[in-house]
């Protein structure tokens, strides 16, 4: 019989796998594989509980295709040697893969398809980067344009559906998956995934009548509140290929054709336009590789940084003494996630209060995510660092307090992953350091016993920011 090896890197599911779906029609028998590469395992950006929710998935994935008559395999060893083995004991003619965009990916796969048959597919993107150009061929740098061309660049299909049944070699021998604790928040594998897009975008009109609206609906209100289940939580299950980048873009599309009103339809847009930003910072790493090691402008590269051990260790640890910035930061450690309007507080904080590289926080932020994802958290940092795609934003930089006081202003947040301060009035628990001591007294709480007092001057740092920046910059114009 012949036969071909789907090669499983971050594409863990059967629904819409193009990868899986090319690999069935070139063959009678496939072999679903994922190898443990070393190189992970070495890197300094690796994350347990990432990790665990990556292992978790995997068996979820072996559970679906045992029940579809196969199952998985797990290799360990560097790809190309690990493949050539393979290959030759079960005489595959072919190896089909998800392509990957970061550095390390497409090296990886130039090296295996030096010398063996892989076929790379489509499927981490809707769009693949190349695609993606302007009309010079140049790629683009800019989120609006890039967003334009991506909306009127049709869907090549709708997604696929899972096979009924895969034929594998039963002789083939597996390594067993490692079995962390699983990251309790985020229950891994593809029917979680789907369950969580389903509840995201789609009234239960089987359950109430009339049937509410889906959260997306309020999405664009409500995603920038602290408190609460605003968002999708997707973001690990893309981050793995439990779902893929084309259901969650046709559930958004959906849904706004299904919108019952002006506020529904602007929930899916955002909603969309959030799934679009993923693959614009695909397409920045893709076409910018140099973005995974320094900033996309090369004048932010002179930044004069501080980078106080001592003040980045009270950032990681939450005791920065801004409640908002230190209960993201608890959130992040304790659960392996952090809501997106507080990754963009805290690394503000760390860049523009601190003057920390934001290097140093990207790197702890992938040392922590279950959803980490070089692209995005690069993306994502290069962003609030202002080194990155936009034109001018070294200037932006978030006030703790008043973003607090808007995205959290009851406290909720606050109270849940700070319990010292839970007992503070809605008043004073944002900035605590304010408070007399006559209320601290009445209130039963000391600055600097039971919460730390700010480690910088928010009002001072500001000055100090702009300072090294603009030294950064006119350094660039003066070489």
């Amino acid at each position: 019989m012949s036969t071909a090896v789907w090669w499983i890197r971050r594409d863990l599911r059967l629904t819409d796998n193009q990868a899986l779906t090319s690999a069935l029609q070139s063959a009678e028998q496939v072999i679903p594989l994922f190898i443990l590469d070393p190189f992970f395992a070495c890197s300094p950006y690796v994350a347990e509980k990432r990790l665990a929710f990556l292992y978790g998935g995997l068996a979820e994935l072996d559970a679906a295709l045992r029940q579809r008559g196969s199952r998985l395999i797990v290799r360990q060893g560097e790809p190309t040697a690990v493949l050539t083995h393979l290959l030759a004991e079960t005489n595959a003619h072919a190896i089909f893969a998800e392509a990957d965009y970061s550095a390390y990916a497409r090296r990886r796969d130039t090296a295996v398809a030096h010398t063996l048959p892989l076929h790379l597919t489509d499927g981490l993107t809707v769009h693949h980067p190349a695609a993606l150009v302007k009309k010079d061929g140049a790629p683009y740098t800019v989120f609006t344009p890039f967003k334009k061309n991506w909306l009127v660049k049709p869907l090549v299909a709708r997604p696929l559906p899972a096979p009924t049944r895969l034929h594998t070699p039963t002789h083939l021998t597996s390594l067993p998956l490692p079995t962390p604790p699983l990251p309790a928040t985020f229950p891994p594998g593809e029917s979680e995934a789907h369950r969580r897009l389903t509840t995201f975008t789609l009234s239960p009109s089987h359950l109430v009548t009339p049937s509410p609206p889906p959260p997306i609906s309020a999405y664009a209100a409500q995603r920038d509140q602290l408190a609460g289940d605003s968002t999708s939580q997707l973001s690990p299950y893309l981050r793995f290929g439990m779902i893929s980048a084309r259901q969650a873009v046709c559930a958004a599309q959906d849904a706004l054709a299904a919108a019952p009103d002006a506020e529904a339809a602007r929930g899916a847009e955002t909603w969309l336009s959030q799934l679009i930003w993923r693959e614009f910072y695909t397409a920045i790493l893709y076409h910018f590789p140099h973005v995974a090691r320094g900033s996309f402008r090369p004048a932010y590269g002179a930044i004069p940084w501080r980078n106080d051990p001592a003040d980045f260790a009270a950032w990681q640890a939450g005791q920065t003494g801004y409640p908002v910035v230190d209960a993201a930061m608890r959130q992040l450690t304790q659960t392996g996630w952090m809501h997106n309007r507080a990754r963009m507080i805290v690394a503000s904080f760390l860049v523009k209060d601190l003057l920390i590289d934001w290097r140093w926080g990207e790197r702890f932020f992938m040392q922590q995510l279950v959803d980490g994802d070089p692209a995005n958290n690069n993306g994502g940092w290069q962003w609030t660092a202002g080194t990155g795609t936009d034109a001018a934003p070294y200037f932006r930089i978030f006030n703790p307090v008043s973003q607090s006081l808007k995205f959290d202003p009851h406290g909720r947040y606050l109270r849940h992953w700070l319990p010292e301060l839970a007992h503070l009035p809605d008043a004073t628990i944002h900035s605590p350091w304010q408070m007399p001591p006559l209320e601290q007294q009445l209130l039963g709480f000391v600055l600097n016993r039971d919460y730390p007092a700010p480690i910088v001057d928010h009002t001072q740092t500001r000055a100090r920011t702009l300072t090294a920046y603009q030294l950064a910059i006119s350094g660039s114009k003066n070489k």
